[in-house]
């Protein structure tokens, strides 16, 4: 979930929260403003009533005024009565239909007679008048609601764009890449410090990858050199001398030494060099008969290892360069035969959008995250560990999707184009 996402949310809810707790006391607190209004208005009458009695003698005229109603009944004195008030419903009779009201029962002493005098005044005003005030609060609710979520969708997203366009470059850096990172302008303090230190970060990284290219391609270079001149000083000595079967041993395992040392050279630098994209003359490949050419030169290795070949391939043409292409589909088959067994199995797919390549072998599954790491190699591996690594950075120069699995005891290497 986004982080706008989430704040929306949370403020959407705890403002719906906020309106409805301080709408119920809103209204709790107009209600009782009202209704003690009537309280009063009923004890002025009340009162009114008292005064007619003590200047008159007797009771005024009972009966139903503009929203009002008086009326008298004499009871016992002897009776407990007390005066209370208390919300009811009464037949107005100047609208002749029933509204709810609020009365006051009280006693009154007439010459020596004790009457009990009930108040009512229409609730109708009060209620409407209630009535009204929630729905303008909840008008008010719901336009400052739809407010609050208009401007988090609009106003907080152009807010975050510095974010999302910083989140942006940095999915798709490269270290590679000779741009560096744009910095958006802002008046966001914290993404201003946010971009700076992305910035800084990313010159400190490519400083160091450049650092360390150079070191990798110096000592590379550097190293081809004395190979050579072993290797020459090599075939020099085994030509002028006779060297018993031990030195003859000793003298094959430097030569063996030596072709090591060579190829992983040429490894580090074409490594370098793909990851650099330097490699051009791209041209229009023919997958299926470039596999095809690569079996028949692994045929007689094949044969000795007794390896059933099977192949399902379609035509693919793909645009690359002759070279890498070579070496990709190299590397993924001699892995294959590399890591097989005697009398196994190696079968090939290819169609319009995946080459496939599964083997059978040991029952050790390599590890998914880091069969295309540089020097990984399983405890059964003789090789160098680059081979995987090569090919996978020649898939990315060309956006493809390099993937291992295992299943059913085969490994299964998969190139998505």
């Amino acid at each position: 979930m986004k982080l706008a996402t989430k704040y929306n949310r949370v403020t959407l809810i705890a403002s719906i929260i906020v309106f409805i707790f301080t709408g119920v006391i809103y209204y709790s607190v107009i209600h009782y403003i009202l209704t003690n209004k009537l309280d009063r208005d009923l004890a002025i009458e009340e009162d009114e009533i008292a005064a007619y009695v003590k200047t008159n003698g007797k009771l005024p005229q009972a009966g139903s005024f503009k929203e009002q109603k008086v009326s008298y009944y004499l009871i016992d004195p002897a009776h407990d009565f007390e005066r209370k008030y208390f919300n009811n419903d009464y037949f107005n009779e100047s609208e002749q239909k029933i509204e709810p009201g609020r009365s006051l029962i009280s006693t009154i002493d007439v010459n020596g007679e004790l009457y009990s005098v009930t108040v009512t005044k229409s609730r109708v005003e009060s209620e409407d008048l209630v009535r009204i005030i929630l729905l303008i609060t909840l008008s008010i609710t719901i336009v400052l609601l739809i407010t609050l979520l208009l401007i988090n969708r609009f106003v907080l997203n152009n807010i975050w764009k510095p974010f999302y366009e910083i989140l942006s470059q940095m999915k798709a850096f490269n270290l590679a890449d000779k741009n560096d990172i744009y910095i958006e302008p802002t008046k966001i303090d914290e993404f201003t410090e946010l971009n700076a230190a992305v910035a800084a970060m990313s010159l400190r990284v490519k400083q160091d990858y450049r650092e360390l290219k150079s070191f990798t391609d110096n000592a590379s270079h550097e190293m081809m050199t004395p190979l050579a001149v072993i290797n020459s000083k090599l075939d020099t000595l085994i030509q002028t001398e006779t060297f018993s079967d031990s030195q003859g041993e000793l003298i094959e395992d430097i030569y063996v030494a030596v072709g090591k040392l060579s190829r992983l050279n040429q490894s580090l630098l074409m490594l370098a060099k793909i990851e650099n994209n330097l490699i051009g003359d791209q041209e229009t490949i023919d997958l299926d008969e470039l596999i095809r050419q690569k079996t028949r030169q692994f045929q007689e290795l094949l044969q000795s290892q007794e390896i059933n070949l099977k192949t399902d391939l379609a035509n693919k043409q793909l645009n690359m360069n002759k070279h890498l292409a070579d070496m990709l589909i190299n590397n993924l088959l001699s892995n294959a035969i590399r890591h097989n067994y005697k009398g196994g199995e190696i079968y090939i797919h290819l169609n319009e959008k995946e080459l496939r390549i599964s083997n059978t072998g040991s029952d050790d599954e390599l590890i998914a995250s880091k069969v295309f790491e540089r020097f990984y190699k399983n405890a059964a591996s003789e090789g160098m560990g680059l081979g995987l690594a090569i090919s996978n950075q020649i898939c990315n120069l060309y956006h493809f999707k390099l993937n291992y699995t295992y299943q059913d005891t085969r490994h299964t290497f998969k190139v998505s184009f």
